[in-house]
């Protein structure tokens, strides 16, 4: 894609306060003759008027506060082009206190630059910033080493910034591709290479711009269309909102999410054209009639039916803080993500980072500027994409007090996508009522039926506890049966592995057995590691009054120290993907019925514990 075609590339411009960015795009700007006419002239005539020498940085300077304190306080965008294409450059501030608008500038970017000093060398800002970088998924950056002019040019100060800046970003996992040494104010190695540095032999900025390929188009993506808001014009109701991705055409067959409701698209309305549109892509603004009176509101996200976005109520997220107050377990935000809002909770920090020195710290809590990975949590099911599959809809921003304090990009790594566990296919069943009672079965039986549903890590003792107490209960007279994986995965589960989704789909099964278990007055004993609390609620759903959630609990040291199969070992080794407690969550009850504490009590007293809670809760 060249010339008149070529769409602009945007990319963000990012570095320590007075490292020279807004010089740098002023000098740019002129280099490739994307001045306006008499532009220059205004500014040089400006500058003699106040007294000031001239800066390049004044082209992007426009607002007065701005040139009275020196420091660019607010995202400036600026088109130019190249002989290869158009650019439109995002100039982020780089003052620690304006992080917040670098944040919005850089999120819309598909490459960057990084202005580092060459006196000064890499500073705080300048590794946060390529923390940012790596947290937005931006993975086409360059480096330039500015202020050359000041270190006389030399090679060996050059090497020494290139280096360090280098080794930080490769522990980020990025690699640059190219690192420039510069001279913003004066135009070294800008446009075409510097006599000054002869001993440079890599490309000037410009060819390194024109090397940055293009990312891939919204319009090749999934369709996405959050829900803006429904109108009712006459007698239609009218669905409006921006396509994110993808495209849409009459006909076709939508999704909306969380919600699952399905029609098909009657028309597509659109503003200010001659006749309505029978297809609309990716960036356009448009509404929708749909061929039958759902109801959908503000929030929900239009899809494909045959590729739609992810439902969860708890996700990861890698987070950039920006609150005053610090980021806390236990914490509760709004999150925006598109057009829908939700109250979320930070259920655990699993890393916490100093995005200075790329240190890690205690995972208790995410100071101001600081950046982690987090579980974050709703009440209610959330539609989303993750950031890697499409970052329209993969980025999400946390509210506190109406006041933006932290954005991040969203990983489902551990956990399962929730659609297919929450979709009733089926429309033509009927309850059908038994002509045995619950109670004439327990009379019969002694006991009540239910759900002993035991959850915890591998190795803290389920399947042992199981059975010891299956066969104590049935010396004792009750009707009672374990189903673990050994009577599950080779009948009824055969077909399902052991991704996030599939082992969901395992326990959301067993859940519905077990349910049909204690309906027929037997005692079922569930033993699954069953780390989603999710699943576990379903679980709870099937089965109602008769469940009882069991915590067999043990810390996962104590675990990995029995690892009587020795899974802990090869999991640690890669061999396993996807093991609970080491690359998948576990996620601990916070309301159990009875916990079991097997790092504490030995096998008899554990089995006592919960004989006797049988014995008070089922028998009659």
């Amino acid at each position: 894609m060249s010339g008149a075609a070529a769409r602009p590339l945007p990319i963000v411009i990012l570095g320590h306060v007075d490292h020279g960015k807004s010089t740098f795009v002023g000098r740019l700007l002129f280099e490739t003759g994307s001045l306006p006419e008499g532009k220059l002239e205004a500014i040089r005539a400006s500058s003699a008027r106040r007294g000031m020498p001239f800066e390049w940085a004044f082209v992007l300077d426009a607002m007065q506060s701005e040139r009275d304190q020196g420091v660019t306080i607010d995202t400036t965008q600026i088109r130019f082009r190249t002989a290869l294409r158009p650019y439109v450059v995002i100039d982020a501030p780089g003052h620690k206190e304006f992080l917040k608008n670098m944040v919005t500038g850089a999120a819309r970017a598909e490459a960057a630059l990084l202005v580092v000093d060459a006196q000064e060398g890499v500073q705080e800002q300048s590794r946060r910033h390529g923390y940012l970088l790596h947290l937005l998924g931006i993975r086409e950056i360059a480096v330039l080493v500015n202020k050359m002019d000041l270190v006389d040019y030399s090679a060996e100060r050059f090497g020494a910034v290139a280096e360090d800046f280098r080794a930080y970003l490769a522990e980020l996992g990025l690699e640059p591709r190219a690192i420039v040494p510069v001279s913003a104010r004066e135009g070294d190695n800008l446009l075409r290479h510097s006599p000054r540095m002869p001993w440079y032999q890599g490309p000037p900025v410009v060819a390194v711009l024109d090397s940055f390929p293009y990312a891939a188009l919204p319009v090749d993506r999934p369709l996405r269309m959050p829900v803006q808001d429904v109108y009712k014009f006459d007698q239609r109701r009218i669905v409006a909102g921006r396509i994110e991705s993808g495209r849409l055409r009459v006909g076709d067959r939508v999704l909306f999410s969380p919600s699952n409701k399905t029609a098909r698209i009657k028309t597509i309305e659109a503003w200010h054209v001659p006749e309505p549109p029978s297809e609309a892509v990716a960036g356009q603004s448009i509404g929708v009639t749909l061929d039958q009176p759902i109801f959908v509101e503000r929030g929900e996200i239009m899809s494909h039916e045959s590729d739609p976005p992810l439902l969860t109520n708890v996700f990861k997220a890698r987070v950039f803080w920006l609150g005053e107050r610090p980021l806390t377990i236990g914490s509760t935000y709004k999150l925006k993500l598109a057009t829908s809002e939700a109250t979320v909770t930070v259920e655990a920090i699993e890393k916490a980072i100093d995005t200075a020195e790329l240190k890690p710290l205690p995972p208790e809590r995410i100071e101001r500027n600081g950046a982690g990975e987090i579980v974050l949590r709703s009440k209610r099911l959330l539609a989303l994409d993750e950031f890697r599959a499409n970052p329209r809809t993969g980025r999400f921003v946390l509210v506190e007090d109406y006041v933006p304090v932290g954005g991040g990009i969203v990983s489902m790594e551990g956990y399962p996508d929730q659609r297919q566990l929450v979709t009733v296919r089926a429309s033509n069943i009927s309850a059908v009522g038994h002509a045995v009672s619950r109670a004439a079965r327990a009379a019969r039986n002694g006991h009540k039926g239910g759900v002993l549903w035991f959850t915890g890590l591998s190795g803290a003792g389920k399947s042992t506890l199981a059975l010891a107490l299956e066969r104590e209960l049935f010396a004792k007279g009750y009707q009672v049966y374990v189903l673990d994986g050994d009577n599950i995965r080779g009948g009824l589960c055969r077909d399902l592995g052991f991704s996030p989704e599939d082992r969901a789909e395992n326990i959301r099964r067993v859940g519905e057995v077990a349910a049909l278990f204690a309906d027929a007055g037997f005692i079922a004993i569930s033993s699954f590691i069953s780390p989603y609390r999710s699943d576990r609620q379903r679980a709870r759903e099937a089965a109602g009054e008769n469940f009882h959630e069991i915590y067999i609990k043990a810390d996962l040291a104590v675990c990995e120290k029995r690892d009587p199969k020795g899974l802990y070992k090869r999991a640690r080794k890669g061999e396993i993907k996807d093991f609970t407690g080491i690359s998948a969550p576990y996620e601990a009850p916070e309301n159990p019925e009875l916990v079991v504490p097997t790092d504490e009590l030995g096998l008899e007293d554990c089995l006592a514990l919960l004989l006797r809670y049988v014995e008070e809760h089922f028998r009659l």
